[in-house]
Protein backbone atom coordinates (compact mmCIF):
# COMPACT_ATOMS: atom_id res chain seq x y z
CA UNK A 1 0.00 0.00 0.00
CA UNK A 2 1.66 3.39 -1.07
CA UNK A 3 1.64 6.44 1.93
CA UNK A 4 -1.10 8.20 -0.04
CA UNK A 5 -3.86 4.96 0.30
CA UNK A 6 -3.23 4.97 4.19
CA UNK A 7 -3.16 8.91 4.81
CA UNK A 8 -7.02 8.61 2.87
CA UNK A 9 -8.30 5.94 5.20
CA UNK A 10 -10.43 7.16 8.31
CA UNK A 11 -8.49 6.22 11.69
CA UNK A 12 -10.57 3.79 13.88
CA UNK A 13 -10.83 5.21 17.27
CA UNK A 14 -11.38 2.12 19.44
CA UNK A 15 -12.39 4.08 22.62
CA UNK A 16 -15.29 4.26 21.41
CA UNK A 17 -16.32 0.89 19.93
CA UNK A 18 -18.82 -1.04 21.53
CA UNK A 19 -17.00 -4.96 21.96
CA UNK A 20 -19.24 -8.21 22.23
CA UNK A 21 -18.59 -11.73 22.55
CA UNK A 22 -19.66 -14.56 20.20
CA UNK A 23 -22.14 -16.78 21.49
CA UNK A 24 -20.48 -19.36 19.90
CA UNK A 25 -17.09 -18.83 21.97
CA UNK A 26 -16.95 -20.77 25.29
CA UNK A 27 -15.06 -19.97 28.06
CA UNK A 28 -14.98 -20.70 31.70
CA UNK A 29 -12.68 -19.12 34.97
CA UNK A 30 -10.11 -21.65 36.41
CA UNK A 31 -9.77 -22.10 40.83
CA UNK A 32 -7.28 -18.81 40.43
CA UNK A 33 -10.14 -16.74 38.89
CA UNK A 34 -8.54 -16.45 35.58
CA UNK A 35 -10.73 -17.19 32.28
CA UNK A 36 -9.87 -19.52 29.76
CA UNK A 37 -11.57 -19.39 26.39
CA UNK A 38 -11.97 -22.49 24.52
CA UNK A 39 -11.84 -21.95 20.77
CA UNK A 40 -12.96 -25.01 18.45
CA UNK A 41 -10.85 -26.12 16.00
CA UNK A 42 -13.26 -27.18 12.93
CA UNK A 43 -12.86 -27.78 9.00
CA UNK A 44 -11.68 -30.96 7.81
CA UNK A 45 -8.11 -30.23 7.93
CA UNK A 46 -8.45 -30.19 11.75
CA UNK A 47 -10.42 -32.91 11.88
CA UNK A 48 -7.56 -35.21 10.74
CA UNK A 49 -4.87 -33.60 12.81
CA UNK A 50 -7.29 -34.13 15.62
CA UNK A 51 -7.96 -38.46 14.26
CA UNK A 52 -4.43 -39.27 13.17
CA UNK A 53 -2.35 -36.98 15.57
CA UNK A 54 -4.56 -37.14 18.54
CA UNK A 55 -5.17 -33.78 18.78
CA UNK A 56 -7.79 -31.80 21.12
CA UNK A 57 -11.07 -30.37 19.55
CA UNK A 58 -11.13 -27.51 21.50
CA UNK A 59 -7.62 -25.12 22.03
CA UNK A 60 -7.30 -23.32 25.10
CA UNK A 61 -6.45 -19.35 25.34
CA UNK A 62 -5.55 -18.26 28.62
CA UNK A 63 -6.11 -14.78 29.81
CA UNK A 64 -3.63 -13.04 31.94
CA UNK A 65 -5.13 -11.05 35.35
CA UNK A 66 -6.44 -7.83 33.77
CA UNK A 67 -8.29 -9.93 30.80
CA UNK A 68 -9.81 -12.21 33.14
CA UNK A 69 -11.22 -9.08 34.52
CA UNK A 70 -12.14 -7.03 31.80
CA UNK A 71 -14.06 -10.38 29.72
CA UNK A 72 -17.11 -10.76 31.90
CA UNK A 73 -17.48 -7.02 31.33
CA UNK A 74 -17.97 -7.24 27.78
CA UNK A 75 -21.19 -7.29 27.44
CA UNK A 76 -22.29 -5.28 23.56
CA UNK A 77 -23.36 -2.10 25.75
CA UNK A 78 -20.19 -0.80 27.42
CA UNK A 79 -17.77 1.16 25.29
CA UNK A 80 -13.90 0.44 25.26
CA UNK A 81 -14.06 3.82 27.14
CA UNK A 82 -16.24 2.51 29.80
CA UNK A 83 -14.08 -0.93 30.40
CA UNK A 84 -10.86 1.39 29.99
CA UNK A 85 -12.37 3.37 33.50
CA UNK A 86 -13.37 0.05 35.42
CA UNK A 87 -9.90 -1.16 34.59
CA UNK A 88 -8.39 1.58 36.11
CA UNK A 89 -10.32 1.83 39.29
CA UNK A 90 -9.45 -2.11 39.65
CA UNK A 91 -5.95 -2.10 39.35
CA UNK A 92 -4.86 1.00 39.51
CA UNK A 93 -1.23 2.60 38.16
CA UNK A 94 -0.78 -0.97 37.60
CA UNK A 95 -2.46 -1.03 33.96
CA UNK A 96 -0.62 2.09 33.14
CA UNK A 97 -0.01 2.95 30.12
CA UNK A 98 -3.89 2.15 30.03
CA UNK A 99 -5.36 3.51 26.67
CA UNK A 100 -2.69 2.07 24.11
CA UNK A 101 -2.64 -1.09 26.51
CA UNK A 102 -6.44 -1.59 26.23
CA UNK A 103 -6.64 -0.63 22.62
CA UNK A 104 -3.91 -2.92 21.68
CA UNK A 105 -5.55 -6.07 23.71
CA UNK A 106 -8.85 -4.93 22.19
CA UNK A 107 -7.14 -5.22 19.14
CA UNK A 108 -5.59 -8.59 19.18
CA UNK A 109 -9.39 -9.78 20.20
CA UNK A 110 -10.83 -8.77 17.31
CA UNK A 111 -7.90 -10.37 15.21
CA UNK A 112 -8.71 -13.68 16.35
CA UNK A 113 -12.42 -12.74 16.22
CA UNK A 114 -13.03 -13.18 19.95
CA UNK A 115 -14.66 -9.80 19.76
CA UNK A 116 -16.45 -7.93 17.39
CA UNK A 117 -17.39 -4.22 17.50
CA UNK A 118 -21.15 -3.85 17.29
CA UNK A 119 -20.93 0.06 15.98
CA UNK A 120 -17.47 -0.45 13.74
CA UNK A 121 -17.24 1.74 10.56
CA UNK A 122 -17.30 0.80 7.48
CA UNK A 123 -14.32 0.72 5.62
Amino acid sequence: MSKKSKKNEPQINYLDLIPEKPESLRWHKDFKERVILEVENTGWCNRLVQKVFNKPRYTKVHLDGQGSFIWPLIDGKRTVTELAALVKEQFGDAAEPLYPRIVKYFQILESYHFVKFINMPEK
